[in-house]
């Protein structure tokens, strides 16, 4: 198995650098999703980005082609500009695709994406393309689209993380999966022996001592009968004159070797910087289904000081 510098570019995982040395103060809370979707039958890709920072709250929807090329994108920011519901109409390659948002009852946990009470929808040629939310029955009847089976798969998600030792987030590692409760846990200030612990619903799943010789590497756990291939850098946590991030990756993926051996990521901005929205990896999920790839989850872990 390859290990995770090389699954990422040579330089993919050299996070400190005077870039990113105030990484921690100026992140936002970001979580980004990668939807991979079909308009005419033609596959695309659908990443919904979820946004929390002192100016308030807000979302934005951007869908590319096969090609990764940039159909259309749009921000929407109805806790700043307007009210929490609406609609805007895009136009791509000729044809218009329209988007509907409804989080005037939306409740939300600590970070920035809704759990409940809300939904966004991207309907294309009066068909519901994306549908994300519980009110199913009020999306459908404000934009009159044909409630057809839904082709979306979740293939990816990002997320910003925040914390001094302990850090949680909810995961799911396949699409439609259950909902677990993720813990990473390392305490690197103060401490002789630095380890790295992460918890599954509560259960520890992982374990690694010696971590300042084992700051980077994979291991592969088993959740809801997958396999789960870990990657970690917490490379800034041990020896980085500033307090920057650290980076793990989950990933389910029958053949994850040969994936990442034959598509490196390129760009060292999407370990390096928390605040990179326009992720080039998202183009290694054009082709999921056919490299076998079902899930994969980005966490940057960012020590409040």
């Amino acid at each position: 198995m390859r290990d995770f510098p090389s699954c990422f570019g040579e330089n993919g995982v050299q996070v400190a650098d005077s870039s990113s040395s105030n990484a921690t103060k100026t992140a936002q809370n970001l979580v980004t999703c990668v939807y991979q979707c079909l308009l005419h039958g033609r596959s695309c890709l659908i990443t919904i980005v979820w946004s929390k920072n002192l100016m308030g709250q807000g979302f934005s929807v951007g869908i590319n082609d096969s090609e990764n090329q940039s159909l259309c994108k749009v921000d929407i920011k109805p806790w700043l500009f307007s009210k929490r519901k609406g609609s805007k109409s895009l136009e791509a390659n000729s044809s218009k695709i329209d988007i509907y948002w409804d989080l005037s009852s939306a409740k939300f946990g600590s970070g920035p994406e809704p759990l409940e009470g809300f939904y966004v929808g991207v309907v294309f040629d009066c068909q519901m393309v994306l549908l994300l939310g519980d009110l199913r029955k009020e999306a459908f009847k404000k934009t009159n689209a044909v409630p057809l089976p839904s082709s979306a798969i979740f293939i990816a998600k990002r997320e910003n993380i925040f914390g001094k030792k302990v850090f949680r987030t909810k995961a799911q590692f396949c699409d439609n999966g259950q909902i677990h409760d993720l813990m990473v846990e390392c305490d690197t200030i103060g401490v002789t022996d630095p380890f790295l612990v992460i918890r599954v619903d509560s259960k520890t799943v992982m374990q690694v001592k010696q971590l300042r010789w084992k700051f980077r590497g994979n291991h592969t756990i088993a959740v809801d009968g997958l396999a789960v291939e870990v990657f970690w850098d917490v490379y800034n946590w041990l020896f980085s004159t500033t307090l920057g991030n650290a980076v793990f990756l989950f990933k389910t993926c029958l053949s994850a070797e040969k994936l990442w051996a034959s598509h490196p990521l390129s760009d060292p901005n999407v370990l390096r910087d928390p605040n990179v929205v326009p992720w080039s990896c998202s183009q290694r999920f054009q082709d999921s289904q056919s490299q076998a790839l079902s899930f994969s989850l980005i966490l940057h872990a960012l020590k409040n000081e």
